[in-house]
């Protein structure tokens, strides 16, 4: 599925071609093209520019973000080349008549001479600070705007969105991403897996992203496999190895049976257990016939605990008997705070009464259109759930459409540049900056800074001047435990510099939940959480009001 690797000049490394084949550099919008033959006609197209991507606002009215998507973006630019394909359709297509030498151009530009720092990816991010710093010429540079904000906003938004259910939910229950079937379509279904995983979830049920990826799968059977079978009678061949190999069950279905009859002569559940649905008992003790070490039964077809609940005890006994242990149910439906307490109990007292050590303790999934709020609803009614399969509100980010990611210019031929507006939420932080995070005595991120590259960096020990970019009565001095410089170089063009190397999939993972845990619990909170402060240093923030000051038109009374 992935295009074929390119091999880096100045490292020797091959990286290969972004996950998906539709990422090619004409995955971009028209002006990137317009403003690319503009600079060329104007003779600027090599000049050497510096973009910053970031974005605005935290989603979900939250106070933080998850990083994702630089190892696509980092495999696009790895692998930038037009085809010829490619440069016919510009040249037919283009709003004006190319002249032959910019086609010449188009032939040979690649992104030997860009060069990427980048925050690593699952890290906490804020509004205003550069995810990315992108610096080549400027016309090239350009042309990667839009598939890097398209490859960053979605991903960075599921992966928020996973973070978000993974703190209301807890660290110790399990969460499954169950989405491909809603999600908008192919491309949505396979990002949201990915990113799903980097923002806490444990596994998926998307196939292709367990292959392409190495993310867990997770799943058993549907509605539909339990309304197939009509009766035990479908079930022909009846044997059931041991776990140990030591000897076969011929009749496990007898067995299956011996179990809800002793059921009926319990005294404890007599009155919970009556007659079950005999087809439902089918399609389990079928199903736990084809995975006798996985069996996990959705029991919500016909009634939880009349017949589902029972007939599931029934099969997993039987297992028992055999040497295998049974997985739990899955709850699709109902009050799932109350069925959950319910079937503990009865979980717990089969456990008591047959002297089964660890059946009070099965697995209880619960699923069904779950979002944020159904997990913090449930925590404050009371459950006994493990584990929880989410779809629909986690791959589409149905709370939120977009991040609103920007790609904007902050320096050309070393000069800086500054964007000004009315709305000074979308006034730009201009030059090449570094990024440091600096953290308190009890281990927490307290604010990110933003200096000048040409600063000496902030020291540990030593108090430091943070100002709010653009308000000026905004201002707190630190005293930093411990500084962390955020931007590191992940492609470096024709320089010297060291490049990063990308990490597993997994170790973004850990890095995402290693780097919540850095978070005071107030920023993190789903109701009026605390801001983060972001910060420019006292340097930078005199640039930027010269810039503004000497940019912006002054007006005239008459």
């Amino acid at each position: 599925m992935a295009a074929k690797g390119s091999k880096k000049k100045n490292s020797g490394r091959r990286i290969p071609g972004p996950t998906n084949p539709m990422v090619t550099p004409m995955l971009t919008d028209q002006y990137q093209f317009t403003m690319a033959y503009a600079y060329w006609k104007a003779g600027k197209h090599l000049e050497r520019a510096v973009f910053d991507l970031y974005f605005r606002k935290n989603p979900f009215g939250g106070e933080y973000t998850i990083f994702a998507g630089l190892e696509e973006c980092v495999r696009f630019v790895a692998n930038y080349k037009l085809s010829k394909e490619d440069i016919d359709y510009v040249k037919n297509n283009l709003s004006v008549s190319c002249e032959e030498g910019f086609l010449d151009y188009l032939r040979g530009i690649d992104c030997s001479e860009v060069e990427v720092y980048a925050i690593p990816e699952g890290s906490v991010v804020f509004p205003k600070v550069p995810l990315l710093r992108v610096e080549g010429p400027i016309a090239v540079v350009q042309l990667l705007e839009t598939p890097f904000v398209n490859l960053i906003n979605f991903a960075s938004l599921v992966a928020t969105n996973a973070a978000r259910h993974r703190f209301v939910a807890g660290k110790s229950k399990t969460l499954l991403e169950f989405g491909l079937r809603r999600a908008q379509g192919p491309d949505g279904g396979i990002g949201a897996s990915k990113y799903s995983y980097i923002g806490g979830f444990d596994a998926t049920s998307n196939v292709a992203a367990g292959m392409l990826f190495g993310i867990p799968l997770c799943g058993t059977h549907s509605h539909a496999f339990v309304s197939s079978f009509m009766s035990l009678d479908e079930i022909k061949d009846k044997s059931l190895l041991r776990k140990d190999g030591s000897s076969t069950c011929k009749d496990f279905v007898s067995l299956v049976q011996s179990w809800l009859k002793k059921f009926e002569r319990s005294n404890s559940l007599r009155g919970n257990f009556a007659e079950t649905n005999q087809s439902e008992l089918a399609a389990f003790t079928s199903y736990a016939w084809a995975f006798p070490d996985n069996f996990l039964a959705l029991v919500d077809t016909y009634d939880v605990m009349r017949s589902g609940i029972p007939n599931f005890c029934a099969v997993a006994l039987a297992l028992s008997d055999l040497g295998y242990k049974a997985i739990g149910i899955r709850l699709d439906s109902g009050d799932l705070a109350y069925l959950s307490c319910e079937v503990r109990k009865l979980f717990c007292s089969i456990e008591k009464e047959f002297g089964l050590p660890g059946f009070g303790k099965m697995s209880i999934t619960a699923s069904n259109d779950l979002n944020e709020e159904t997990l913090d609803a449930l925590n404050k009614q009371g459950h006994e759930i493990d584990a929880y399969g989410i779809g629909t509100y986690l791959v589409t980010c149905y709370a939120q459409a977009a991040l609103g990611v920007v790609f904007k210019l902050v320096e050309i031929n070393n000069k800086p540049r500054i964007k000004i507006s009315e709305a000074v939420s979308k006034v730009t932080i201009p030059c090449k900056k570094r990024i440091y995070r600096l953290y308190g005595k009890e281990g927490y991120a307290l604010v990110d800074i933003m200096t000048r590259e040409s600063e000496p960096p902030p020291k540990v020990g030593e108090r430091i001047l943070c100002r709010h970019p653009f308000e000026e009565s905004k201002r707190a001095y630190v005293v930093p435990q411990k500084i962390e410089e955020l931007l590191s170089c992940y492609c470096a063009g024709s320089s010297d510099k060291k490049e990063e190397t990308l990490p597993p999939l997994k170790e973004i993972r850990e890095r995402c939940i290693k780097q919540l845990e850095q978070m005071r619990s107030d920023h993190m909170r789903r109701l009026n959480p605390t801001p983060y402060k972001v910060s420019v240093s006292a340097k930078l923030y005199d640039f930027i009001h010269f810039l503004w000051l000497d940019e912006a038109p002054v007006g005239e009374l008459l």
